[in-house]
């Protein structure tokens, strides 16, 4: 176990490179187990939960190589075991995704009870019913989930909502059902379409990626392939909330313009400007950060909602933000009856926070942090809660960092490189 020590109050400076995206890094290795022929990834993000993935296609008798920083080779070879390590499985919600590929590669998958950030209820109905629409049938006990389906076939499902891995596992089962599939509420988020992007350069026949309507026509087989993984949008979403509340002057380099429209309009109503040079985002330094009130001065509501909308893990960032400006302004968590606990440090450090509901926050600023001791409950409140500490007054100490590298590629390392003061230690 390990903690960070931060000195906060330091202004950063300079250009920095997001990651590859965890959330398209995830699902691209769970195909893999789509063909017996080596896949390359590029850009992946060297992170725990890319382990814990790699390691349970390991586990099947598949093998992996690191070519490169951020560079992996994966053959899954035959997959003649469709029992999937436990140990593992709960270390990772993605465990779940390979539910689709294994029906795909071998009709049958038994799945253990997929881990993951405790942030509320996270149903799977979803997953069973599109995967049974395919003609599988999955059977669920206390040691997991059984799912068979030796001869799926295509079918027009309508998803009861639009869940991100449940769309990924119905993409990768359909590629080789017998017939058409066409899928309608599908989520089309930016890690949705480079798994769609992926599986059309292994041979999958794909027709309205970046929808909500997506069909696919089955295929025979499909084989190896070279993907890169695109840049994480939300490590990006992070980088600029942290630049915004720090005064600092940043260029995040490698973006793609598309994925952060609502991004921006949402920070912007926060204050937080930012402009496009070429494949860059650049963030002004110094910035006054004034909340912009809805007409007739209402207070402004900042919520949720599958893509375009603006997207749950980055409300934990908005939020924090929202404490180093002027006014008022109600967040309103839609999905998650767990991610807004972690204000609690928030308030702790110095923010005027109302709790209103386990889905409502109410926070009114501009309020001055000090330094806390605080810990990490999941990926995305870890990351605020560092933010949090690099814009306090004094020294703050973060436990269960592992959180945060679970979703953040050598955070630390990145953010001292801009004049950050983090110092990772063990635990006593």
């Amino acid at each position: 176990m390990e903690k960070f020590v931060i000195e906060g109050g330091k202004k950063l400076k300079g250009s920095v490179r997001p990651g590859g995206s965890k959330n398209e890094a995830l699902p691209c290795l769970a195909a893999t187990l789509l063909t017996d022929e080596e896949v390359t990834l590029r850009n992946v993000p060297r992170i725990a939960d890319v382990d814990v993935m790699l390691e349970v296609i390991a586990d099947l008798g598949g093998q992996y190589e690191w070519i490169g920083d951020n560079v992996v080779k994966v053959k899954s070879g035959p997959v003649e075991r469709t029992e999937l390590n436990a140990d593992l499985c709960r270390k990772v919600r993605a465990s779940i995704l390979f539910a689709g590929a294994m029906l795909a590669r071998k009709g049958d998958c038994k799945l253990p009870p997929p881990g993951g950030d405790v942030i509320g209820r996270r149903r799977l109905d979803t997953h069973f019913l599109a995967l049974t629409a395919l003609g599988a049938t999955i059977d669920v006990s206390e040691a997991g989930f059984h799912f068979k389906g030796p001869r799926l076939k295509g079918d027009e499902i309508f998803m009861d909502e639009a869940s991100v891995t449940a769309t990924e596992n119905l993409l990768m089962a359909a590629t080789v059902a017998k017939g058409t599939t066409v899928i309608h509420n599908a989520a089309c988020e930016p890690h949705v379409q480079g798994l769609c992007r992926m599986l059309t350069k292994m041979g999958a026949r794909i027709q309205g990626i970046g929808t909500n309507i997506v069909t696919l026509e089955g295929t025979k087989g499909l084989w190896g392939c070279d993907h890169t993984i695109g840049p994480d949008y939300l490590e990006i979403g992070s980088l600029a909330g942290l630049a915004a509340v720090t005064g600092s002057e940043l260029t995040i380099e490698g973006v793609v313009p598309e994925d952060l429209r609502m991004i921006r309009l949402v920070f912007a109503r926060l204050g937080v400007q930012t402009e496009f040079r070429k494949d860059a985002l650049f963030v002004p330094g110094n910035q006054e950060l004034q909340i912009r009130d809805d007409l007739n001065n209402a207070i402004p509501k900042i919520d949720d909602a599958p893509w375009p909308a603006f997207p749950t893990d980055l409300m934990s960032i908005a939020i924090t933000v929202a404490t180093q400006c002027r006014g008022t302004v109600l967040f309103f968590e839609k999905m998650f009856e767990g991610r807004m606990f972690f204000v609690d440090s928030l308030i702790a450090m110095g923010a005027k926070i109302v709790f209103c509901d386990p889905h409502r926050v109410v926070v009114v600023g501009k309020s001055q942090l000090y330094g806390a001791t605080l810990e990490s409950p999941d990926v995305r409140a870890g990351m605020s809660l560092l933010i949090a500490a690099l814009c306090a007054q004094g020294t703050s100490t973060i436990y269960n960092v592992r959180q945060i590298d679970r979703g953040y590629e050598n955070i630390d390392k990145k953010l001292n490189a801009l004049g950050a003061s983090i110092t990772r230690l063990p635990v006593e």
